[in-house]
């Protein structure tokens, strides 16, 4: 059913007054609805979606380019620092203790969501610790202010950002969101889980039966909408999500930019001389990982599992971190869990 939405709840309306004053009273606006592009995407708005152009100039006169955004979005660690160093950033023994702790708390969640969804709860409890240290830092900008500044005035990303700004006045208009008052990471990734806006929209579900899908604070739709974008890019229950790969000829694969394509199986990957441990059967499709380790390159296979958490960041670091702080958090919960019982 398609709606015309015209914006007039109370908190809505506050917000945008307030930061329209503070701009009227420092005489800056940082985005021009004169311009071609924005003036392009405002009637997108209105004519496709049914906004009010009052409310869209208005909200959009509220954004402000940052130099800061630009400048983070340009040097992401995934591509500036070799694995050995990217590692130490996210598995580490603090990270490792919060994330026991986090797990303790939502134990009885993170059960129910892993028996229906298949995904274990190491994965759930890894995804929200490397992305907001378990919900700590869910990131300082305004996700508007992000989405404008990279939407239009960073050119290499420019359509992907507009689109993911239409989706965050979409996403703040479904789930009456005050979008100017939403709050998120240099590239718009909100929550604990950090969903940009178009993840939110399709990936998020209700996890308690409450009629919302709140990403910001409610854990039980947090970790079951986590599960579920791993459930619809193809997560497969009780699989593996890599093995530690041999090869006797390591030049022969150098380490480097990971091809995120599963365009191997364990059979093709065997053939080449490559020795890893799996119970998979010889036509279930892998990937060649090569990383640049603290004591020298490691070679890993990553299986369909592996290649699922790629989709929520598109790095074989990434993936590993992930994967790597999860066996090291169901170690640590077990290990507590048996003392826990012996005393």
């Amino acid at each position: 059913m398609t709606r015309t939405f015209e914006y007039r709840s109370p908190t809505i309306t506050a917000s945008l007054l307030a930061a329209l004053t503070l701009l009227l009273s420092a005489s800056t606006f940082a985005l021009d609805a004169g311009r071609a592009d924005v003036a392009s995407f405002i009637d997108r708005l209105v004519t496709e979606h049914g906004f009010e152009r009052d409310f869209v100039v208005a909200a959009l006169a509220t954004g402000e380019t940052k130099q800061k955004i630009l400048d983070a979005i340009s040097r992401p660690a995934e591509k500036t620092k070799p694995w050995y160093e990217y590692r130490e950033i996210f598995v580490t023994p603090k990270r490792i203790n919060a994330g026991v702790e986090f797990w303790h708390l939502h134990r009885e969640r993170l059960e129910r969501v892993s028996s229906e969804t298949g995904v274990p709860a190491e994965i759930l409890c890894a995804i929200v610790g490397v992305e907001t240290y378990y919900g700590r830092r869910t990131g300082t900008y305004r996700v508007l202010d992000a989405l404008a500044t990279l939407g239009f005035d960073y050119p290499p990303r420019a359509r992907f950002f507009r689109s993911e700004l239409e989706q965050a006045f979409l996403l703040a208009r479904e789930e009456n969101i005050d979008l100017l008052g939403l709050m998120g990471s240099y590239a718009g990734a909100m929550g604990p889980p950090q969903f940009i806006p178009s993840s939110y929209r399709a990936y998020a579900v209700d996890g308690d039966g409450d009629g919302r899908r709140d990403l910001l604070g409610n854990w039980d739709d947090i970790l079951m909408s986590v599960a579920n974008y791993f459930v619809k890019h193809g997560w497969r229950r009780g699989e593996p999500v890599v093995a530690r790969g041999q090869i006797d000829d390591a030049q022969s694969f150098p380490v480097g930019q990971t091809r995120l394509k599963l365009d191997d199986t364990v059979a093709s990957l065997s053939a080449r001389g490559i020795r890893f441990e799996t119970e998979l059967d010889a036509d279930a499709p892998t990937l060649l990982i090569g990383l640049e380790g603290a004591d020298g390159d490691e070679h890993w296979v990553g299986f369909k599992n592996f290649y699922v958490i790629t989709r929520y960041n598109r790095s074989a670091m990434y993936a590993m971190a992930v994967y790597q702080l999860a066996t090291e958090l169901a170690a640590a919960t077990s290990a507590a869990a048996t003392v826990a019982e012996t005393d």
